[in-house]
């Protein structure tokens, strides 16, 4: 037994193993019950693919105390008691003297415990390879900092900069200790360079620029950089004033917070280049220093929302509290998670709460049409959307989703007219949007209307997204409606190869081959579209098809609008 778990072990660390393990699809738990380490070990395995990190340390440790000596073993379980936020983690790094996120760890607990120059000595040791090549020269500083020793922090960060790698992030934590040592003239020629060197204004960047020009007085540049934080994004104007309002505290405090942020920098390089596992580590290294920092949590939650862990997701940003100046991104984030959990009603309330509490902003209202229209409720879809519009003031180039947002509502809840002024003005708004075009050309196509001014409009889309499934199933169904049985074809064909498990598509795929006089072929992409669960319409479409005599569909000449 201790040579299979030895296996199974060194397998998991390499992606193995854990995948012969995974939910049931019935109840989304795992297929395997067992005692002892091998069953602590497959269900700390499953645990954690489901992103029950509590579940997953506590049963990883439990099979690493019944087979202690498995250095494979050890790391997974430090490493699940990592992202479980267990304190138990201090006391398992002290035992993996190779791992590097374990002397990280040990760092860490030095630092909180204010022994700084140890913090350093550990840093200072860390491998000069991958990841932690990049932290080293940042950690190392920080520590020096904490230490009184800013002037050699800021030189170790020099030579770091001349490396020439990582430039932006060290540059910015060069402004970091500078600023917090006094060295204002030093922090201020960082600070502009952090700002060049980034080339961008990302959320945590701007945050940081916002409180250096605060607290050197610049209040217009201050409200100036806050609105170009939020610029083009809806979401982030309902925190402006209250970023405004923060920008006069340091966005970094000490060098515990350097810690975090450095951590935060690193995760989000991580997030970027699809390091997902090494990302969510540091992150979590960052709130164990900071167990307050919002931007850290936002950024864990969307990591774990994409990776369909939506309660773990949820349950990052539970603490964060109403005061923070981000909490409106914070209530919007959740909504959504809630929303995934079918906890819509509780969703709904979040954002109708927050569109009273900022009854200038049409976000909060646009996301509860979003939800209602995700979930087919188009009429009421179409309701609030109307609320949302109506605070728009005048309409903006940025305002074109929200009009083509409300045109689906109304089309699919039988407000044909109201729903295509909607895409034309949406169209106004910001020509040649690729989704518009196609929604619109799609619709006039099924009506048999406009059906050249369709396929040219479908045609712009497919040019902007030429590998779009249901875009190119557009353009085939209105080439099938004008006649063009070999065109749609081959566009149809395509459409499949690129979506195919959607039933609309290869339902029209079905008529497209019905249509050149392939009738067998026809009737089994029917049959298959019919497996695909279609929308009932498109159902009972097909199903007609099916029904109809050989002869009634080989003289066809094209098919119906669904």
């Amino acid at each position: 037994m201790r040579a299979r778990l030895a296996l199974l072990a060194l397998a998991a660390l390499f992606g193995g193993a854990a995948n012969d393990y995974g939910p049931d699809p019935a109840d989304g738990t795992s297929r395997f019950v067992g005692t002892g380490a091998f069953g602590d070990y497959l269900t700390g395995r499953s645990a954690l693919q489901h992103a029950d990190l509590q579940v997953a340390a506590d049963r990883l440790e439990a099979a690493l105390t019944l087979e202690p000596g498995l250095p494979e073993l050890a790391n997974q379980a430090f490493i699940a008691a990592v992202l479980a936020a267990k304190p138990d983690a201090v006391r398992m790094a002290a035992s993996l003297p190779d791992n590097p996120v374990a002397r990280l760890v040990l760092a860490d607990r030095e630092a909180k415990a204010g022994n700084w120059r140890a913090a350093a000595g550990v840093f200072d040791g860390l491998p000069l390879n991958g990841l932690t090549q990049a932290l080293r020269p940042l950690l190392v500083a920080w520590a020096q900092h904490g230490d009184g020793r800013s002037g050699t922090a800021l030189a170790t960060l020099q030579e770091a900069i001349q490396g020439g790698r990582n430039r932006p992030v060290l540059t910015l934590h060069a402004a970091l200790i500078a600023d917090l040592a006094g060295r204002r003239e030093e922090a201020e020629r960082s600070y502009a360079a952090a700002r060049i060197e980034y080339g961008g204004l990302n959320l945590r960047l701007g945050q940081i620029l916002a409180s250096w020009q605060a607290r050197s007085g610049d209040a217009p540049g201050t409200e100036r950089l806050a609105a170009d934080m939020v610029a083009d994004n809806g979401e982030m104007s309902m925190t402006r004033q209250a970023l405004v309002a923060e920008a006069a505290s340091p966005a970094v405090r000490d060098a515990a917070d350097g810690l975090a942020e450095v951590y935060l920098a690193m995760a989000a390089t991580l997030r970027q280049q699809n390091g997902i596992d090494s990302a969510q580590v540091l992150l979590r290294l960052a709130l164990d220093m900071r167990p307050g920092f919002t931007a850290a949590r936002l950024l864990l939650s969307d990591i774990q929302e994409a990776a369909k862990q939506p309660e773990a997701a949820l349950d990052t940003l539970a603490d964060v509290p109403a005061a923070d100046a981000l909490a409106p991104l914070v209530q919007i984030r959740r909504a959504g998670l809630m929303d995934a959990l079918d906890q819509t009603d509780a969703a709904v309330a979040l954002l109708e709460t927050l569109a009273g509490q900022h009854p200038d902003r049409p976000e909060p209202l646009a996301l509860v049409g979003d939800i209602f229209r995700r979930r087919n409720r188009f009429a009421e879809a179409a309701a609030i959307y109307d609320r949302a519009i109506a605070r728009l003031g005048v309409p903006t180039r940025a305002n074109w989703p929200i009009f083509y947002e409300r045109g689906i509502a109304k089309e699919r809840s039988g407000r044909w007219d109201q729903a295509e002024a909607d895409f034309k003005y949406a169209l106004e708004l910001s020509p040649n949007q690729p989704g518009v075009l196609n929604y619109l050309g799609y619709a006039w196509a099924e009506q048999g209307r406009n059906l050249e001014q369709a396929q040219s409009m479908i045609e712009q889309a497919v040019a902007q997204r030429p590998d779009d499934g249901s875009f190119i199933d557009s353009l085939g169904w209105v080439l099938l409606i004008r006649g063009d049985v070999e065109g749609a074809l081959r566009q149809l064909q395509r459409a499949v190869v690129l979506m195919p498990e959607d039933g609309t598509i290869n339902g029209h795929l079905g008529d497209a081959l019905d249509a050149t006089g392939r009738h067998r072929e026809a009737e089994f992409q029917w049959r298959r579209a019919l497996t695909l669960n279609p929308e009932p319409a498109e159902a009972a479409r097909i199903e007609a098809k099916l029904a109809a005599p050989p002869a009634a569909e080989a003289s066809a000449a094209a098919p119906p609008a669904r």
